[in-house]
């Protein structure tokens, strides 16, 4: 059987989706990770944590000049695939569109004078000022794009008039009863995210080249941010299952395999179905459904069977949801037993095994993100606006959409490999000690002031 251009759409959407996504949660969480280091750098007079800052921003500029491009082409498959999205929804979401570019190019503009300002200040305080506007910059790039998603969730903000949005008050459409949830939810993951990332590769390079003072100390720091946004991520997660239950409950039902309306129901963790949708192999804690969706062991939780058959969420978000949720609390976990080892064993922490399983979070965060964002798109589904438009209504019906996902496809493979033959030239010939070593060593003939105005 052959695939539809609605099919066609949903792979284009998804791939170039998830190749962003990537980007844009480092483009979010580094740049506080940077802010962070610099600052107890400057307090501390320790040079190791403002190398920490200095080699991270390198990296970021790279992450964020592929970022630019991933973002453009969302840009343009969103008008190419989703025609009739755009047609409808497009003077509702324009005001965000445009403040998340707004945004970026703030963020862009203070992250140059921070890159070639570095040491031309007497007070050290002042260029880590910069790091500010950066990390707003990129944190209000992220709160306006997902507001956007908020009102595909919850749309409102319009008027209903001859099948178009009319009366249109575009900050109500941002202010949606979704964008609190989804906000703190995106926000917490990527910089948990990122965080996760910077120590998996300071545990990763002592696995491969030993410990030193730099990379013990870059991952005590980064794993006490993954600690910190480990908890906020499982709040912001009780926040937004609260958040389902209230506004989006067939969603919530789906993701639990939740099929009958009842009071202190059940969390279903795990498991499979059979092909009477019986739910084989799964782990039940009691009464923990309605928690979650209400703080009540008691509370009514709305079945799936309450919802017209059409437009029920695919069941298949169980696995996402699981898997996602899984992935926080196990690096919540991981951030945990590096501190009690600290605490109850001292030097311990550093031991290969513990090491090997800080470096396997950096990717199963990434992981996290990604199957995070296919459970808020696939959980809305059948609707592209939910209760105004349906996926299949939005598509376009050109056959030309195959060939697009192929050209995204080839467009993808050749920024991952220059993005990672870049990032291996800028570090792998240039360690942190080495580094460190040639900052240090004063030029002959030549004063530290003027080393540093080089």
């Amino acid at each position: 059987m052959g695939i539809d251009t609605v099919m066609w759409s949903k792979l284009v959407t998804g791939m170039t989706l998830g190749f962003h996504a990537i980007f844009a949660t480092l483009g979010v969480g580094i740049p506080l990770m940077i802010a962070i280091a610099e600052l107890i750098g400057i307090r501390r007079k320790d040079p190791h944590y403002i190398l920490m800052a200095k080699r991270w921003s390198r990296g970021f500029v790279i992450s964020v000049a592929v970022g630019v491009v991933t973002g453009t082409a969302i840009s343009l498959q969103l008008a190419l695939v989703w025609p009739h999205f755009m047609k409808l929804a497009g003077n509702v979401i324009a005001l965000p569109l445009f403040m998340e570019v707004f945004a970026f190019f703030f963020e862009a503009i203070f992250l140059g004078i921070y890159l070639y300002t570095w040491e031309r200040f007497k007070n050290p305080y002042i260029h880590w000022l910069l790091t500010i506007p950066v990390v707003a910059g990129a944190g209000m790039s992220a709160v306006f794009i997902t507001t956007v998603n908020g009102f595909m969730n919850q749309p409102g903000g319009f008027a209903m008039e001859g099948g178009q949005f009319t009366a249109v008050d575009p900050v109500q459409a941002m202010l949606n009863s979704a964008s609190f949830s989804k906000v703190f939810h995106v926000l917490s993951s990527a910089y948990l995210t990122g965080a996760a990332l910077l120590a998996g590769i300071a545990a990763f390079t002592m696995l491969k080249k030993g410990v030193s003072a730099y990379h013990k100390k870059a991952l005590k720091l980064m794993m006490g941010v993954v600690l910190l946004f480990g908890l906020l991520n499982t709040l912001a997660g009780d926040v937004s299952a609260k958040f389902l239950a209230e506004h989006q409950p067939e969603k919530l039902a789906a993701a639990e395999w939740h099929f009958e309306t009842e009071s202190g129901a059940d969390l279903v963790l795990l498991g499979w179905l059979n092909a009477e949708h019986e739910i084989i192999g799964a782990l039940h804690l009691p009464n923990f459904l309605s928690f979650l969706a209400f703080g009540d062991f008691n509370a009514k939780v709305t079945g799936l069977e309450e919802f017209p058959t059409d437009e029920r969420p695919p069941l298949l978000v169980h696995y996402l949801f699981d898997l996602m949720a899984g992935i926080g609390f196990t690096l919540l976990g991981i951030s945990l037993l590096y501190f009690l080892f600290i605490i109850w064993k001292k030097r311990n922490e550093l031991n290969k095994w513990l090491l090997r399983v800080i470096a396997l979070g950096a990717p199963l965060a990434f992981l996290g993100v990604e199957l995070g964002w296919f459970y808020a798109e696939i959980g809305r589904q059948p609707w592209i606006i939910r209760g105004y438009m349906r996926v299949e209504d939005a598509a376009t019906t050109s056959p030309s959409v195959r060939i697009l996902f192929f050209l995204f496809l080839i467009l993808y493979i050749i920024l991952g490999i220059v993005c990672v033959l870049v990032l291996r030239r800028l570090f792998n010939n240039n360690s942190a000690e080495t580094e460190m070593e040639k900052w240090l060593k004063p030029v002959q003939g030549e004063t530290a002031e003027e080393r540093g105005h080089a």
